[in-house]
């Protein structure tokens, strides 16, 4: 589908099953309506091997229906000049020469997720482009992070967008680079071990500057869309009266060959679907069986096969958010197939714990439950954060505005922000942090707002804090690796004080075990004394209250701690340590 290169010219093909005539018009034939026909195939699909057409030259499909004239852009443009634009006959060949990279294990995935307009926007008219966050890629490496999640690229309207808009799901956008910045983008990440991925919107298109919308020109009362759009209740989004029809199978194909192209053409490594309590159901409940949409569904469960049965390493996660454990169960059992999903039973509970305003309101049951959760077996089956585009957007300011508004940098806003961040990287799933987060940007989520990177260098011991909590969560010094294991037991609770501990471990043992200690409340303890799991020495590998981090802080909680063989918390050791006010503590022993 869409247009294909030939030796000497090339193909268009199209799906218009109401049309009467289809031609091709664009430079290469002085934009005339009637010099090249396509051939009605019979099925709905009309097509022509053209010759003279080459690399960049623009087109536009015609369209006659009755008396109706459409100019349209091809559904599978690959380029276009701009939403409202032409396409362009795009070179899809790549040199990818040099790119051997290897997914990362899931469980070793640490998520930094970026908008590319805002994420590295020079003083250049227009958005942040992929060429200016290759320029930033060493800074991710030496930060830790091995995945960078990219909000949508899809050609949209206007230069500045969220991208959750799509008005040419197969094109990437004009003024990020289109599909050759793209695919740069992702050789460039892959030679610095960063793995890519990105986000597909299904859920709806559009509704600006979709060519989509009645693109054959037929539609009947209740189906205003036409042929790629459902009618009636089922077309009805937050976004525009504009889902997909899952049940027509060229809908479905259409879809599916998008999701593929990212995967094989791109290389991306993985693909985060927006928004797919939409897909599933009308208005996005989790368990409405009036208002189910069966063919979304089954749609998930066979982009998900699709995508398993070609490259079964790289992942795929929903953004569903209603705590359904059927989105990440295998297809062959009923589930949607996903590798993971955004975890609202951990986003939730925890910001509320960090932005109480007093400390006898948080709720360390809640917070228990936001470490145990997770969707079936798997506890790598949920991507856990505090900030993400919608946390830090949408009228919410980031967690240091929160608990602090105007004063993102004050020292409780610098702690609490960072005890989240300690649980983050050491609760069971995979870790995800937001743009700036590292460094408490503190403005809320704009797409024409830019980071503020000169915080990189105010708050480098902030920095540095998350450098630490992202090596040891990827076990870099071979003594947290319990931190990738699949196993949790929050074994102390203190609800009077406020404190938590849990233990993570992979298979046991000394380099394997590790222990987090949480205190939610602004009181220090220069001896607090927790169960442990073996006898010895526990030595702190962290301690978010370094003065190293901050010259503010105390250095609570900076001596290891030896554990003696007498039970503690339903632990057959125990030991002390120091604890800093709103500090977290991971303590493990030498392997």
């Amino acid at each position: 589908m869409g247009s294909i290169l030939l030796e000497d010219g090339a193909a268009f093909r199209v799906w218009a099953p109401f049309a009467d005539a289809v031609a091709v018009a664009g430079t290469f034939n002085a934009w005339s309506t009637t010099a090249n026909p396509l051939a009605n195939e019979g099925n709905g699909c009309w097509s022509a091997d053209l010759r003279g057409p080459k690399v960049g030259d623009q087109y536009k499909l015609v369209i006659r229906r009755n008396a109706d004239l459409l100019w349209k852009t091809n559904p599978y443009a690959r380029e276009v000049t701009g939403s409202t634009g032409n396409a362009v006959i795009h070179d899809r060949d790549f040199d990818w020469t040099g790119d051997q990279f290897t997914m990362p294990p899931w469980n070793e995935l640490v998520v930094y997720e970026m908008h590319v307009g805002t994420f590295n926007d020079l003083p250049t008219p227009g958005p942040g482009t992929f060429a200016d966050v290759i320029l930033k890629l060493p800074y991710l490496r030496d930060l830790g992070v091995n995945a960078v999640e990219i909000m949508p690229v899809l050609e949209f309207p206007m230069s500045y967008s969220w991208g959750y808009n799509p008005s040419h799901p197969f094109a990437v956008e004009t003024s990020l680079g289109g599909p050759q910045g793209l695919q740069n983008f992702v050789k460039a990440a892959h030679q610095h071990g960063i793995a890519v991925i990105m986000d597909v919107v299904y859920n709806h298109f559009g509704p600006g500057d979709l060519d989509l919308w009645r693109f054959d020109g037929w539609s009947e009362p209740g189906h205003d869309g036409g042929i790629y759009f459902y009618g009636g209740d089922r077309a009805r989004t937050p976004w525009g009266d504009t889902r997909p029809d899952y049940g027509r199978p060229e809908v479905r194909q259409f879809l599916r060959d998008n999701a593929l192209q990212w995967l094989h053409k791109f290389r991306v490594d993985g693909l985060r679907f927006d928004a797919t309590a939409y897909i599933r159901n009308i208005y996005g409940n989790n368990n409405d069986g009036w208002n189910d949409i069966p063919d979304g569904w089954s749609l998930l469960q066979w982009l998900n096969n699709e995508v398993a049965a070609s490259q079964p390493w790289k992942i795929t996660i929903a953004e569903d958010l209603r705590n359904n454990e059927w989105i990440t169960q295998e297809t062959g059992g009923g589930g949607a197939g996903f590798g993971s999903q955004w975890d609202a039973e951990f986003v939730h509970p925890v910001r509320d714990a960090l932005l109480a305003q007093n400390d006898s309101d948080r709720d360390m049951a809640a917070v228990r439950r936001a470490i145990e959760n997770r969707n079936g077996a798997d506890a790598f089956r949920r991507v856990i954060y505090t900030e993400s585009h919608d946390e830090d957007a949408n009228g919410h300011l980031r967690i240091p505005s929160e608990i602090w508004p105007g004063n993102a940098g004050s020292y409780f806003s610098r702690k609490r922000s960072t005890l989240g961040a300690a649980l983050v990287f050491t609760a069971p799933g995979i870790p995800m942090i937001f743009q700036g987060q590292e460094f408490l940007e503190d403005e809320y989520f704009r797409d024409d707002d830019p980071l503020d990177w000169s915080k990189a260098q105010t708050y480098q011991g902030i920095r540095q804090l998350y450098t630490d909590l992202m090596r040891l969560r990827r076990n870099w010094f071979n003594h947290t690796r319990g931190l990738r294991g699949q196993h949790v037991h929050v074994h102390h609770v203190n609800p009077a004080d406020k404190v938590i501990a849990f233990h993570r471990w992979e298979q046991g043992g000394p380099g394997d075990d590790v222990v987090v200690l949480l205190n939610f409340a602004n009181r220090g303890y220069a001896d607090y004394r927790i169960g442990l799991p073996r006898p010895g020495l526990w030595r702190v590998r962290f301690n978010s209250d370094w003065n190293g981090y901050s010259a503010d802080y105390n250095n609570w909680g900076s001596y290891d701690a030896r554990a003696e063989e007498v039970g503690r918390d339903g632990m057959p050791c125990q030991g002390s340590l120091g604890l800093g006010p709103y500090s977290a503590v991971i303590l493990s022993q030498d392997p």
